[in-house]
């Protein structure tokens, strides 16, 4: 989770991607509970690869961790140099079952990880996989291939970023290979070159499907996502209700509503994310989401993303606002 997340500013500009929240939770928390829910084995270490992020961020990814009964650390990929690089800016951690991740996603998959498994690549079926890593199968449905990006029609079986290693130290190994040999495309170490070396090695993978997957890369999808997440969570009885002073309003389900949010005269709903001490006034919004200590008066909105400790007061629009920032119209 070292990127930038450049396609999702300026909400990127103050906290990195995997923290910006949907459904009132943040990306990476929801990613690691996920995972967790396909592991059959209690989760012993969570690794974090991340950038400049600061001590406050990794407090927060530390605890999330712990929330789940595992030893957080800490690593740095201080250079954009590749998958495979980030991976093994961990590499202390590459040892026995291990799960890899690309802190950008979620999914939903009916899917466990059983002890028979050698290595699973979970991928979703997509219309158009010109745009994405697909991997190829054979007769007996294991994967013996992996395409980046393919130009002519290889498969259409996308890779999420959500890969499961029966022998960490074996990926470990191959990663090591393609630093030490300099294997780079685009001038980056990938990936997709250590799961193919691991597939000629005699590994088999097998592919892990997935019912849904939801992208955070942008404004637009992040939106979609949450819109998605409020309803699963609906479904399962998970949507956290807190107390809120709400006076002459109406709240539209679903909806995640954060700790201490104030709404006045205003429809909230469906799909609206309010972070903690939100407040609204004569506000009427849908499919959104707002972060905390954010105040919103006059205005219709949908399809909005606004960051914390924003305000804004004035005319309709589809709005992206970033952390901190005020607009008076």
């Amino acid at each position: 989770m070292a990127g930038r997340g450049s396609r999702l500013r300026p909400h990127t500009l103050t906290i990195p991607k995997p923290l910006v929240p949907v459904g009132g939770k943040p990306i990476v928390h929801r990613l690691v509970a996920d995972i967790a829910r396909l592991c059959e084995e209690p989760i012993e270490q969570i690794a974090f690869v991340v950038g400049e992020f600061g001590a406050e961020v990794e407090k927060e990814l530390l605890a999330v961790a712990e929330s789940l009964g595992a030893k957080g650390s800490i690593h740095y990929q201080l250079e954009a140099l590749g998958t495979a690089h980030a991976v093994m800016c961990a590499s202390e951690v590459l040892d026995g079952p291990v799960v890899v991740a690309f802190a950008d996603t979620l999914f939903k998959a009916d899917f466990k990880i059983s002890a028979e498994d050698q290595g699973i690549l979970w991928v979703k079926q997509i219309e158009d996989p010109s745009a994405f890593g697909v991997v190829k199968l054979n007769e007996q449905g294991q994967i013996i291939d992996f395409v980046e990006k393919p130009q002519t029609f290889v498969s259409d079986l996308a890779m999420i970023g959500i890969y499961y290693f029966k022998d960490g130290a074996r990926l470990r190994k191959e990663l090591q290979y393609l630093l030490d040999h300099e294997i780079v495309k685009g001038g980056e170490y990938q990936l997709p070159d250590a799961l193919r070396r691991l597939t000629e090695d005699g590994l088999t993978f097998k592919p892990g499907t997935v019912e849904e997957w939801l992208d955070c890369g942008n404004k637009e999808v992040t939106v979609a996502t949450n819109q998605r997440v409020l309803e699963h969570d609906a479904a399962a009885g998970r949507l956290a209700q807190h107390e809120l002073d709400l006076n002459d309003s109406i709240i539209i389900e679903p909806c995640y509503i954060g700790p201490n949010v104030k709404i006045t005269r205003s429809i909230v709903g469906p799909h609206v994310s309010l972070g903690e001490g939100a407040q609204l006034l004569d506000v009427n919004i849908s499919n959104s989401i707002v972060g905390n200590q954010t105040k919103l008066s006059k205005i219709n909105l949908t399809g909005a993303m606004i960051g914390a400790h924003a305000s804004y007061n004035g005319r309709s629009k589809d709005l992206s606002l970033g952390d901190y920032s005020s607009i008076d119209e």
